[in-house]
């Protein structure tokens, strides 16, 4: 087990490269030079090529690059220039917000869709089924952009049931301990502070996890349906087994397999794909943080936020294999 985690680890390395390598080449392309968004679009050109060559972006890309590999080698990402901060350090105190919002969505997202894919299963071509499919369908193939924008005029604006945007309620925040803001309302025993966090995760969830709960559905009615046609399931049924044990101990457990990889996708997939909720709901995560940098041309936290993303999808992928090795015994590397 130790060698084939080494061995995924080290395949993980050009990927990662790979995506680093894109990212640095489009940004210096197609981003405007941000000499002049920090100086101002009226700078004489001589101040903005002064500011260039103090930045390093007057030296060929493969020079930049070079210098930009070492830095990344050391566990440097670099400095963003509007913040003048470390990028792997605003990097790592957003980390927790988009870890929370993930979560959540994909919680959500793995209990309904699995909940309704064994539903839909059982009463397989029924009424119930033909409405799932046609709502999972929509379910992910909605814009989440669109769907933010839908579920803050409808529970925001019009109902004012829930908050518009932001993370938390100002005048009861929690006490930032691990910078999970559920966990540390829990720990200080600020219940007013938990109730607003669950309030603020209401509606970016929801837009998260409704395109979770469609495909998580999909999937499971599928694997489902091709499960509980095993000689096995007929033989749990003839022993006289309830239906409820026959479905959830036998069909649903040996199906969990291809369930896992697609929850395993869906998680990883969030970090990146709650860019745009992220952005839409005001949700301070490491999305947002990667849009504004991609508006403002700040190079390093582009850089930094995909390498992280990146990273975070190679490691769930990882976890995904060894999970299976869990479910079914028979699977070892």
């Amino acid at each position: 087990m130790a060698k084939y985690i080494l061995k995924r680890l080290l395949l993980a390395i050009p990927v990662v490269l790979g995506i680093v390598t894109i990212v640095f080449i489009l940004m210096r392309i197609f981003s405007p030079n941000p000499a002049y968004l920090l100086l101002g679009q009226r700078a004489s050109a001589d101040r903005a090529a002064a500011l260039t060559e103090h930045l390093g972006l007057n030296e060929p890309i493969w020079k930049q690059y070079i210098i930009y590999l070492k830095q990344m080698l050391t566990g440097d990402l670099g400095t963003s220039l509007f913040s003048q901060e470390p990028v792997l350090k605003e990097l790592l105190s957003r980390m927790p917000a988009t870890i929370e919002l993930a979560l959540f969505a994909v919680i959500i997202g793995s209990v309904v869709g699995i909940a309704l894919g064994v539903i839909c299963a059982v009463h397989q071509n029924s009424w119930l089924d033909r409405i799932c499919q046609v709502g999972g369908l929509v379910g992910v193939s909605m814009p989440r952009f669109w769907l933010g924008f839908m579920l803050m005029l409808a529970f925001a604006v019009n109902l004012k049931w829930l908050p518009p945007s932001g993370r938390f309620n100002f005048l009861v925040r929690p006490t930032e301990i691990t910078g999970f803001y559920i966990i540390d309302s829990i720990i200080t025993g600020n219940w007013p502070a938990l109730w607003s966090t669950l309030k603020y995760m209401l509606l970016p969830g929801f837009c998260i996890a409704i395109g979770s709960i469609g495909s998580i559905m999909r999937y499971t009615r599928s694997t489902m349906l091709e499960t509980i046609r095993q000689d096995y399931i007929r033989t749990a049924r003839a022993k006289g087994l309830s239906e409820r044990v026959v479905i959830l101990s036998h069909a649903l457990k040996n199906a969990m397999i291809p369930i896992v990889t697609v929850i395993g996708m869906e998680l990883g997939g969030l970090f990146s794909g709650s860019v745009l909720t992220e952005t839409v709901f005001a949700w301070p995560g490491v999305g947002k943080y990667i849009v504004d940098g991609i508006n403002n041309s700040d190079y390093a936290v582009v850089q930094g936020g995909c390498m992280l993303v990146a990273l975070i999808s190679v490691v769930m992928n990882l976890l995904v294999d060894l999970l299976y090795g869990t479910l079914d015994p028979r699977i070892r590397y």
